[in-house]
């Protein structure tokens, strides 16, 4: 009873703790890569030792035949160092290795969230997000993110009810 016999109906909100998502690229086409690289790595080196080992143009092709490996390397170590998180209210995006980049948003400044995928990225599950906010001009695109249409939903979903279900 409010005053003046007043009667006010209170819902009580229930509150359930979410906890923080972690959204990483795949390692799938990282992997893949690394494959095809060593394959090629084990071709050039077979090839070396069985039938151009006694060509002296070609003494180099040993210590040259590595490099391949340096691509997916490269992309796992940008991998590892490219990370978002939904925390509470709020998404942010890091990236870099030795440089870093942190662009963090508003959940409640979401607008729009898109699932864009090639015809690769549909044949191994994979996607990228891009997330529209208001007032902002740009768009945040996160490239290659397994299960993109499930994460996509879980986003919205935070969107709307914070940390509240």
């Amino acid at each position: 009873v409010g005053h003046g016999g007043t009667r006010y109906n209170r819902s009580f909100e229930r509150r359930v703790l979410v906890s923080d998502l972690t959204i990483r690229p795949t390692a799938k086409f990282i992997m893949v890569r690394a494959i095809f690289c060593v394959l090629i790595f084990l071709v050039v080196e077979i090839a070396w030792y069985t039938q151009w080992r006694d060509q002296e143009k070609l003494q180099f092709l040993p210590i040259i035949a590595p490099l391949v490996l340096v691509s997916p390397a490269l992309r796992a170590l940008r991998r590892q160092f490219t990370k978002t998180t939904i925390a509470g209210d709020r998404l942010r995006y890091d990236t870099g290795t030795f440089a870093k980049s942190t662009r963090t948003i508003q959940l409640s400044k979401l607008q729009d969230v898109r699932v864009d995928q090639n015809v690769t990225q549909r044949m191994f599950g994979v996607g990228n997000l891009s997330i529209e906010t208001s007032g902002e001009a740009s768009r945040l695109t996160i490239e290659d993110v397994d299960q993109p249409q499930t994460l996509a939903d879980e986003i919205l979903n935070r969107s709307q009810h914070g940390t509240a279900v």
